[in-house]
């Protein structure tokens, strides 16, 4: 199972250290300057700086938030959670990002925001997936692991660890062997460290995203054994509470949908794409050419299903702090994708 391999192992290094270091590429002003809920027309968006949200970059750099009298104020986040308390405190009007469980605890708990839309979906292609859930090929190549079910017991590389986006992701890899994220061990590793602890044997697989997965096979030092099943996702667009209501609530949704339209389906973009983001991430053209990208629905549509299996992984995995779980119905909006397609 060979996917589209990057240009080499010291090209993966440098996007990690450009995705560390593009925050002053795309940040706008202090969270905390705004008016709020976009009535001057400025809408504050926490997103997590990855090609994995390029509808956004997309919209911006052609002008689509524009003609909706928005104008966009970007701050980076390190994680979901982190914008959580942030559109909850009306700091944040719109987050574009990863679910956690933490998002969910925090539902539970009364903060208030809506699930609107979604964002990058598995094309569940084992040839060219954006994640994959990479074997130490020492492991490969001596017939310990051939199926996923032969990784129980054994500790795997999960950025965000089991709560993550990454944990749901895994867990849904896990499923192909009959698997849970409660029968094997998960080391939260960061997706730049993950190669050099498949390399020293601290763990015995990993799930990298692209560019990184495709550089340890590059390497020689790992094999792709499964990918995430075509339509999962663990990633979003959610509106503060304020923001539902407020007046560019549609606007921007729309720009953002025109933005994914401008995606292709197969994962491979446009000269102009790969340079929007180029210039947004600052990364290489040719490496974000090299690594696999997600697709996306053309009104971004959220996906409810999704939530409810994210929930049951999370509650199963004892990384929700509550055993009832919450209605879906309750936590996603779909006015806004509907408005998209009008």
């Amino acid at each position: 199972m060979r996917r589209r391999t990057l240009l080499s192992l010291a090209s993966a290094s440098a996007v990690g250290t450009a995705l560390a270091a593009c925050g002053s590429a795309v940040t706008g002003e202090d969270p905390d300057s705004g008016s709020g809920s976009g009535t001057d027309g400025t809408v504050r968006v926490g997103h997590l700086p990855s090609a994995l949200f390029a509808p956004l970059y997309v919209a911006d750099s052609m002008g689509y938030f524009e003609d909706e009298g928005i104008t966009l104020e970007l701050t980076p986040l390190q994680s979901g959670q982190d914008g959580v308390p942030m559109l909850s405190n009306d700091q944040l009007d719109v987050m574009v990002a990863g679910f956690s469980a933490g998002m969910f605890n925090a539902l539970e708990q009364g903060l208030a925001f809506k699930v609107v839309g979604s964002m990058g979906i598995s094309p569940g292609d084992p040839e060219n997936s954006p994640t994959a859930l990479e074997v130490r090929q020492e492991l490969i190549d001596d017939g310990t692991v051939s199926t996923v079910a032969d990784l129980e017991g054994r500790t795997i590389g999960v950025a965000g660890g089991p709560g993550a986006t990454g944990g749901y992701l895994l867990a849904a890899m896990l499923e192909e062997g009959g698997l849970t994220l409660n029968d094997v061990e998960i080391s939260n590793l960061a997706t730049p460290d993950q190669e050099p602890a498949i390399t020293n044997g601290s763990v015995d697989a990993a799930t990298p995203s692209a560019p990184f997965s495709s550089s340890m096979e590059e390497a020689g030092v790992a094999s792709p054994i499964a990918v995430p099943a075509q339509g999962t996702t663990g990633t979003g667009v959610i509106y503060s509470e304020t923001f539902v209501t407020a007046e560019h609530a549609q606007g921007f949704f729309t720009a953002l949908a025109k933005g994914a339209q401008e995606l292709s389906e197969d994962g491979t973009q446009s000269d102009d794409v790969y340079q929007i983001l180029s210039d947004t991430l600052g990364q290489d053209i040719e490496v974000l050419k090299s690594s696999p990208m997600y697709t996306y629905l053309p009104d971004l549509a959220p996906q409810p299903d999704q939530l409810e299996a994210m929930q049951s992984v999370w509650i199963e995995a004892e990384q929700i702090t509550y055993s009832e779980p919450l209605d879906v119905a309750e936590i996603v909006e779909t006015s806004f994708a509907e408005g998209a397609s009008a």
